[in-house]
């Protein structure tokens, strides 16, 4: 099983350019069940829940081939298997994406009950709950949720908690209902907007994407098209806090600033200077941090993907500062192995306290998750002497090649097996 070595204590510099978003990569590649024709997605990053998506649509039968740009090409004229099992689910919870599509197109899906990351929980009754709204039935057999229907109705849906996934789920599956279906409390994450456009340029009919009502006007079929995948904001954003972390000065390039306003925010108030323009930013942190307090909440607030990534930096800024979690009840697993590296911080409820120390201090540490690797890394980049990272197949998940592009800004950082 593969480890991260790090030796810490080298400021970070030069330039960077950032991958795609892994969470706009997963929905975008299942809308290729939406149509007979081929989709084309570029910008896709090389990642194991990519792979693990494409092999789960392979296993439809849908086909696709890569080519050396990072493009992939989807078509699927024929569904012989709308079943997404446990083998291919348990690892990645986004594969729920499919169902909504499957239900759609073919008026049938059996998909397992999604795994992923252990950081609590994260249930599909409002995918259910809306797809029973456009008149499918939905059974529980053997841990396989089972989704039948006709031709979907549309329906005006209001989702009881704001959800990701369940808006991407059933804006896909509206695109191909009979009527207008209206989705309130709508996500309004940047990688929503995103799908949308994808499935725009198929020919869907939506309006709002990015607001907290979607309206979509189905269609009778969707047709081929190519679509670029938006830059990860969450791996910008981590390196963005790496760069603050070392002290060091760094320009990312192939982003997006304006799906971060509230991690920049952060950054600025800690007083690292942070230049922006159409797709770059320029970090510099020279000089000590003041510590922020930090508070989860659905987009355009704090995002609970860069949580993990500053407390890492909040453990060694001035003062005391408080991170509090409202999305996932079980995402402070990451604090243990950052003690193990000398950081002060309590947690109490939903609540960690971080008091501000000199320096941390290298050690073998477990990833749990995936932004818990993420913390990790950052705090290996910054701690004196040696740290170890065990279980780093979470970091891969959502990370591409990170140590290569770590040790291009001058990281001292491997991988050993």
């Amino acid at each position: 099983m593969d480890k991260l070595v790090i030796e810490g204590g080298v400021p970070l510099s030069g330039t960077v350019t950032i991958s795609g978003a892994k969470n706009a990569a997963l929905p975008i590649l299942t809308a290729a069940l939406l149509t007979g024709e081929a989709l084309i997605v570029e910008n896709v990053p090389h990642l194991r829940d990519v792979s693990t998506m494409l092999n789960l649509l392979m296993q439809m039968g849908v086909t696709t081939s890569l080519d050396e740009k990072g493009g992939v090409e989807l078509r699927a004229e024929k569904i012989t298997d709308p079943v997404a099992p446990y083998e291919l689910v348990k690892t990645m919870r986004a594969s729920v994406l499919v169902l909504g599509p499957l239900v759609a197109r073919l008026g049938e899906a059996r998909v397992s009950l999604p795994g992923g990351c252990a950081i609590g929980l994260r249930p599909v009754d409002q995918h259910l709950k809306g797809l029973q709204a456009m008149g499918a039935t939905i059974a529980m057999e053997e841990g396989y949720m089972i989704a039948r229907a006709g031709r979907l109705k549309g329906a005006r849906i209001c989702m009881d908690l704001v959800t990701v996934t369940g808006t991407e789920n059933l804006m896909m599956a509206a695109t191909l209902a009979d009527g207008v279906t209206v989705i309130e409390n709508a996500a309004r994450e940047p990688e929503v907007p995103d799908l949308a456009a994808c499935l725009t340029a198929m020919g869907a009919k939506i309006s709002g994407a990015g607001t907290d009502v979607i309206t979509v006007e189905g269609v009778e079929r969707l047709h081929g098209a190519r679509h670029s995948v938006m830059p990860d904001r969450i791996e910008t954003g981590t390196f963005l806090v790496a760069v603050a972390a070392t002290g060091g000065d760094v320009r990312l390039t192939g982003v997006r600033p304006d799906t971060l306003d509230a991690v920049l925010g952060k950054l600025r108030e800690m007083g690292v200077s942070i230049e922006t323009g159409s797709d770059w930013i320029q970090v510099r942190a020279n000089g000590a941090k003041k510590a922020v307090n930090v508070r989860t909440a659905p987009y355009p607030a704090f995002p609970t993907d860069m949580q993990a990534q500053f407390m890492a930096l909040n453990s060694v800024a001035q003062g005391a500062s408080r991170v509090v979690e409202t999305i996932f009840e079980n995402r402070f697993m990451h604090v243990q192995e950052l003690q193990r590296l000398g950081a002060n911080i309590e947690v109490e409820g939903n609540t960690a306290v971080i008091k501000g120390v000199a320096g941390l201090n290298g050690a073998t540490v477990m990833a749990t998750d995936l932004r818990a690797s993420a913390s990790l890394v950052v705090a290996g980049l910054i701690a004196r002497g040696k740290t170890t990272i065990e279980r780093i197949y979470h970091l891969d998940r959502g990370y591409e090649r990170i140590e290569e592009k770590l040790s291009k800004l001058g990281a001292r950082i491997r991988r050993v097996n």
